[in-house]
């Protein structure tokens, strides 16, 4: 048998392999130039962007937690404009998809980001619904239908890349979120975002984190990070990448049986840089040893019991 394909096309882009790394935990890719060249990546999403510059949460914002981290970064990062003049030309040298990760306040944050990267070389747009709208009392715009279309409506309207949106798993029934993306225009969907969560420091008995609360991720997500991506995969028909504490191939291609075309790592990479080329090459065992010739062809394969 020839060497399995596992190329895969996430919204009419090509990606040479379904391995990803995630926003917030790869930076904007420079971090990792010296250990392997990113062309090894299927594609990067770039560290979250703003349409102005964010100094993020007072620390401390990072606790560890059995198999996985709380976060409570708040979105630093030097604003879209810094990202599309310093970063973007040096990722664009790299043969990997760059994908904009983007969030905002309101919605004229997110439809004025987008429409500053319509004009460059960005291969898509992974919009993150996550973040507090702060008009309606700091409810995330992602956990309504309402907010997730208006989001996805503005950026829509605003480019012509390619729009992800990403989905946050603090929700009653992900399916309807998705479902209401992809009517407003949606081209794919990303999941998981992390779950929220809380530690207490039992002597001082204040939260571990300033913001009281954080974004849980990690080996401990990824069960309801493969049902979730399950769940989607039977509701629309977007291209679905998924993630939420994948850490190693077989985790991949699990995520993979239930629906995702491609995969994000994100939290694994603190423990170990090297986990997305281990995966990539992971996946393309999986497929060689079982006679599978293209990693296309295990999506939402799993076999549901009756």
């Amino acid at each position: 048998m020839s060497r399995p394909d596992i190329s895969v096309d996430i919204c009419g882009v090509r990606l040479k392999n379904p391995v990803i790394a995630a926003s917030g935990t790869y930076g904007f890719g420079e971090e990792y130039t010296d250990l392997y060249p990113l062309e090894r990546l299927g594609g990067i999403s770039c560290k979250g962007t703003t349409l102005q510059p964010k100094d993020g949460n007072i620390p401390p914002r990072i606790a560890e937690t059995p198999s996985g981290i709380l976060n409570s970064v708040g979105l630093q990062n030097p604003g879209v404009e810094h990202f599309i003049k310093t970063d973007l030309p040096r990722l664009k040298k790299q043969d990997v998809a760059v994908i904009a990760n983007i969030a905002g306040a309101g919605i004229e944050d997110y439809a004025e980001t987008a429409a500053r990267l319509d004009e460059t070389d960005v291969d898509i747009i992974e919009v993150n619904i996550s973040c507090p709208n702060v008009k309606q009392g700091g409810a995330t715009w992602g956990v309504t239908c309402a907010g997730a279309e208006s989001v996805t409506k503005a950026v829509r309207n605003a480019t012509k890349k390619p729009i992800m949106i990403k989905l946050t798993p603090n929700v009653t029934d992900i399916t309807e979120i998705a479902r209401a993306v992809e009517a407003q225009g949606a081209d794919a969907v990303s999941l998981i975002n992390t779950l929220l969560g809380m530690r207490i420091d039992i002597n001082t008995r204040r939260p571990i984190l300033h913001n009281n609360v954080g974004g849980l991720s990690g080996p401990a997500v990824f069960p309801v990070a493969v049902r979730m991506v399950w769940q989607v995969h039977n509701a629309i028909k977007l291209p679905i990448v998924g993630m939420g504490g994948i850490s190693s191939a077989a985790d991949a291609v699990e995520m993979m049986l239930a629906g995702a075309s491609a995969v994000q790592i994100g939290t694994a990479i603190f423990n170990d840089p090297y986990v997305p080329i281990k995966v990539s090459q992971g996946i393309e065992r999986y497929l060689s040893d079982n006679g599978i010739a293209k990693v296309s062809d295990i999506v939402g394969q799993v076999r549901p019991w009756e």
